[in-house]
Parts: structure tokens; C-alpha cells; sequence
């Protein structure tokens, strides 16, 4: 069958759960993602993208 033993596979299937490193990773980056998700848009970043827009619709025009 196969040429894992068997207690060596149980501890393999053990690794799907919470306590499974990759799983404990993608959970907190997961969380860390969806807080900065939240996290309000700063004024300075918003004023630079509409001075963008308008330097966009200005070069637009100029066409």
C-alpha cells in the first residue's frame, strides 16, 4: 500500500486541523487582511487620486 507507516500518516492527517502551521498562517492573515480591509481610506491617499482623476480627465480633454 503505502510505504508511510502508520503512525507517521495518522500524524500527517493530524496537520489538517487548527493545528496545522499553514492553517495557523493563513488564519492570521486572513484576520490581518480583513482589519486592514477595514481601516479607513487616509485623506492624503484620497486627495491624491483625485488630483490623478482630474489630471486624467485634463489630459483626456486635450486630445
Amino acid at each position: 500500500m503505502s510505504d508511510i507507516p502508520e503512525n507517521r500518516r495518522r500524524a500527517r492527517g493530524a496537520g489538517d486541523g487548527m493545528m496545522d502551521p499553514n492553517n495557523q498562517i493563513a488564519s492570521k492573515l486572513r484576520a490581518l487582511y480583513s482589519a486592514v480591509e477595514r481601516e479607513p481610506i487616509p485623506d492624503l491617499f484620497l486627495d491624491l487620486l483625485e488630483r490623478l482623476d482630474k489630471a486624467e480627465q485634463t489630459g483626456k480633454s486635450r486630445r
